[in-house]
């Protein structure tokens, strides 16, 4: 097996159309923001970040296109390995989610609370272990 570029993500798309989600293969497992495409400035705002384990990012899309069909127009999608974990795809979603969580475009849905737990404000405490 060739060596991996990244520890968790396999592949991604970003900034593709919503209409092209249809080929996201079946049981794609990862995290996918949505997105907003600004024709003026040739930009994208982030609207939601979410994730599957157990479903499939293609399903998940297709049910944004359902009930949030007007605040995206675009999404990114980030495929995780096979030997990802639930667990493992939910931090990385926290993490994402906690980036963003008080941006002005954002949708807010919160932060990522274990994060809290580990939050050190004094970046000059990150002092590396001898």
């Amino acid at each position: 097996m060739p060596a991996r570029s990244t520890k968790f993500i396999k592949r991604c798309a970003e900034w593709v159309h919503k209409d092209d989600s249809r080929f996201i293969p079946k049981g794609t497992r990862g995290i996918y923001a949505l997105l907003q495409h600004r024709p003026e400035t040739n930009k994208y705002d982030v609207t939601y970040i979410g994730m599957t384990a157990r479903s499939s990012i293609r399903n998940r899309l297709a049910r944004h296109k359902r009930d949030q069909a007007k605040i995206w127009s675009h999404f990114s999608a980030f495929e995780v390995w096979d030997d990802v974990s639930e667990e493992e795809i939910k931090e990385l979603e926290g993490l994402f989610r906690e980036v963003y969580r008080k941006d002005t475009k954002f949708n807010q849905l919160g932060g990522f609370d274990r994060l809290k737990r580990v939050r050190i404000r004094d970046i000059k405490s990150w002092k590396r272990p001898n």
